[in-house]
């Protein structure tokens, strides 16, 4: 018997990269989202649309990726040329902004929304709606503008990085932010030196 050939033996592919690290479901058993990602998952697979695709992702996102967009920043986004009588599409929480007393007439529709939201919406004739109402009235997400909130304003964003380099803008985890809290050596060219 002859020996076989090893040169023409195959290799084993390494799998230990395999895994794609990004939600396929929401983290959450919230009865209401899963029936919202059911509705999204069929419209995403059987229309060409991008916007149901984008609107199913972010049902699946963690809440510091869903972070709130308040109604001054909408009403000011709506603003633009060509987003008259559009729907606001947020998956997320939409917040009131106690600063602007006045918001123009908005049809706006999110997964959730504050009560001092809700009210200023209804008090200025606008009207607020739920994904699965969008989904009967934009199947493909037509007429509607897609608005999240800002990702990078939560607070821990303002400690990213190390404090104290020269033209870094990262703030120290500081007790107090009072006179006597560093405010010497590396703040004040008096005191060493200044960054």
């Amino acid at each position: 018997l002859s020996k076989p050939d090893d040169s023409k033996m195959g290799i084993d592919i390494s799998h230990k990269n395999d895994r794609k690290v990004r939600r396929t479901a929401p983290k959450s058993n919230d009865v209401y989202l899963r029936l919202l990602v059911k509705l999204y998952r069929f419209l995403a697979r059987r229309t060409n649309s991008k916007f149901n695709k984008i609107v199913l992702r972010r049902l699946f996102m963690s809440k510091t990726n869903r972070p709130p967009l308040s109604l001054s920043k909408i009403s000011r986004l709506m603003k633009k040329p060509g987003r008259e009588s559009k729907t606001v599409v947020c998956v997320g929480t939409v917040t009131d902004d106690v600063r602007v007393p006045k918001i123009p007439k908005l049809t706006i529709c999110a997964l959730k929304a504050t009560a001092g939201a809700r009210a200023k919406i209804m008090k200025f004739g606008g009207e607020l709606i739920t994904l699965d109402q969008l989904a009967k009235r934009s199947p493909k997400g037509q007429n509607t503008v897609l608005m999240q909130g800002p990702r990078k304003s939560r607070d821990a964003y303002s400690h990213f990085g190390a404090p104290g380099v020269p033209n870094g803008h990262a703030a120290p985890f500081v007790r107090s932010k009072g006179r006597k809290f560093e405010r010497a050596r590396g703040r004040r060219k008096s005191r060493g030196y200044k960054n």
